[in-house]
């Protein structure tokens, strides 16, 4: 009985425990401070980052925007020469006398060898004849300035500056430079009538080339210059961007009135200022590259990073530190336990030093080990006491009447001088009993049961008068092994009684004992009556109603089979009317059973 406790003890799942383990109180602890730190100290990191950054491309961005103003006042003095030019040259045509016109052309002459910048002064009359170049070169007759967008906007609008993208100069023969072109309109009075004339002032290309390439923005910064449709008037890499190699945002420059926005473009984080240039539509463009213009961003999130490594590796090993501390008395605690989970309750007073919660888990502890203690020991005196008064009725049921009727046999075969059938039966009566006894013993050989139950039926179909027949096949290997005994009588008194006696032919009774996987299987098949469905299916849940019912060895058999054995072992019956009813019985192959081989019945 003390192992049948044992064993059921031991059945608790090891999901269970290994559940356990994972959701201990040391893992929680160190899970949860751990977590919480390193969420805490990630968003402390993101957050400095995020202020870091944020301040120091507002300072790259400042940085630019002042470099830009520079670079705007430089371009915008550019401009506002060609603008004084063609004021002085608008001043200057109030008289358009030969004269006048031979001063004004000295006075460029003068001003153009000053100014090695400017290539081009040219005045156009309103039909778009030559009135004055400086120098005087020979032009172009294969060009027209009437097929000019220039110089029809000019003449419609005399009043504005208009400024010429770069282009190259047609205006003489030979000549062909790279040139910015301002044109302005002339409001004079010639030969007695009011017109519109056109002033050109070229200047050289390579002066807004100078001024854009002399402005540093890191070694990969540039600035470029578009007017308000997006066209191009000058960029470092034009000849990229024409050709398709490189990209602009272009138009979000020209969305833009000025100031700096940052933005990803093609992978990198850039700074991108806008400078609106006076006296024109044009807009001056820096991009500068944000790792370059704040070298100490990489090295700032390198330190981050290593504090955020640091710091996570600290969090974890006190987290460990702290939440073994807390959890190690639970943990001695929860060893105890698992001990007792294995059916070791050889526990006495355990002491766990910690918290108060704990030692009061202690105390309660200690408390169940002592109550299970009690109600095992008396579990197993009650189970024992019930065992041995359980299989001394099940006997008594089975022996007093088989013993009665087996003796009114005998006398009736004395009376009769029938000596040789009543030592027959007298000798299979004493080895009968020989083997109901046992010794005691509750548990016998395989081979000794069938030998009781040979015993049994020598002395039945004796008293029956050869009313049937039976064989025994016993297969070699289960000869040696163990069983309950009493199991196959009381199997046979049923098929005898209430089957072959219910019928007119002679009856046959076959009984077979053999092993079948792990298992040892007694089958005994009759050609009697046959048990009706509707009984058969009741035949173990109604209690029976006398000796004679058909359910009380069965019922017996069955009874003990599962107290020693468990519920995998048992009884199983298949019956059909008229034709026979077949028994089979099954216990472990090993004859191991819940109590002692050597257990005696007393």
């Amino acid at each position: 009985m003390r192992r049948r406790l044992k064993r059921i003890l031991i059945k608790t799942p090891k999901v269970v425990r290994k559940s356990f383990r994972i959701n201990s109180i040391q893992s929680i602890i160190t899970l949860s401070f751990s977590t919480i730190t390193i969420i805490a100290m990630i968003m402390v990191g993101i957050g400095l980052y995020s202020t870091f950054s944020s301040n120091a491309e507002k300072n790259a961005a400042s940085s630019a925007q002042q470099i830009m103003d520079q670079a705007t006042i430089n371009l915008e003095n550019y401009l506002e020469t060609m603008i004084e030019i063609s004021d002085l040259i608008s001043a200057n045509m109030i008289d358009t006398s030969p004269d006048n016109m031979q001063n004004l052309d000295n006075m460029l002459s003068l001003t153009l060898e000053l100014r090695e910048d400017i290539v081009t002064v040219a005045i156009y009359t309103g039909n778009g004849n030559v009135m004055l170049t400086n120098p005087g070169h020979d032009t172009d007759r294969t060009y027209s300035v009437l097929q000019q967008d220039w110089f029809n906007q000019t003449i419609e609008d005399p009043e504005a500056y208009l400024f010429q993208p770069p282009h190259v100069q047609r205006l003489f023969e030979g000549r062909r430079p790279w040139v910015v072109s301002m044109n302005r309109g002339l409001s004079v009075e010639y030969l007695g009538r009011d017109e519109t004339w056109a002033a050109m002032v070229d200047m050289n290309f390579s002066v807004i080339e100078e001024l854009c390439n002399r402005v540093s923005l890191g070694n990969r910064g540039y600035i470029y210059v578009v007017d308000k449709d997006g066209n191009i008037i000058f960029h470092p890499q034009q000849q990229l961007i024409y050709s398709g190699l490189k990209e602009e945002s272009i138009d979000e420059v020209i969305e833009l009135e000025q100031g700096s926005f940052v933005d990803d473009f093609q992978g990198e984080r850039r700074i991108t200022t806008i400078k609106n240039i006076q006296y024109s539509d044009w807009k001056m463009v820096g991009v500068s590259y944000v790792d370059e213009l704040v070298p100490n961003m990489r090295d700032f999130t390198n330190f981050i990073i290593i504090i955020l490594v640091f710091g996570i590796v600290f969090v974890v090993l006190a987290s460990i530190f702290i939440s073994s501390r807390i959890s190690k008395p639970v943990k001695r605690l929860e060893h105890q336990m698992n001990r007792v989970e294995q059916g070791d309750f050889d526990i006495e007073n355990l002491e766990v030093k910690g918290e108060d919660e704990v030692k009061r888990l202690t105390k309660a502890f200690n408390l169940m080990i002592s109550r299970i203690k009690m109600l095992m020991n008396q579990i197993i005196s009650e189970q024992e006491a019930k065992r041995k008064s359980e299989f001394n009725a099940l006997q008594a049921q089975i022996n007093p009447h088989f013993l009665y009727n087996t003796l009114d046999s005998i006398i009736w075969m004395n009376e009769n001088q029938n000596h040789e059938g009543v030592s027959e039966m007298t000798g299979a009566l004493a080895r009968f009993f020989r083997i109901s006894i046992s010794k005691g013993n509750e548990v016998i050989d395989v081979s000794d049961e069938v030998e009781h139950a040979a015993s049994y039926l020598v002395i039945q179909k004796i008293r029956y008068k050869n009313k049937f027949d039976y064989t025994i096949d016993v297969q070699d290997e289960a000869l040696h092994h163990k069983t309950i005994k009493l199991i196959l009588q009381p199997i046979i008194e049923n098929a005898i009684y209430h089957g072959i006696n219910k019928i007119q032919d002679k009856g046959e009774i076959y009984i077979k004992v053999f092993i079948e996987g792990d298992k040892i299987i007694f089958r005994v098949a009759d050609n009697g009556f046959g048990i009706k469905p509707e009984r058969l299916k009741k035949i173990f849940e109604t209690e029976p109603t006398n000796k004679r019912t058909l359910g009380v060895g069965l019922k017996n058999v069955y009874e003990r089979i599962k107290l020693s054995y468990g519920d995998e072992y048992g009884v199983d019956i298949k019956s059909e009317i008229e034709v026979g009813t077949t028994v089979s019985i099954s216990i472990p192959l090993t004859g191991e059973q819940i109590g002692d081989s050597d257990e005696k019945i007393t």
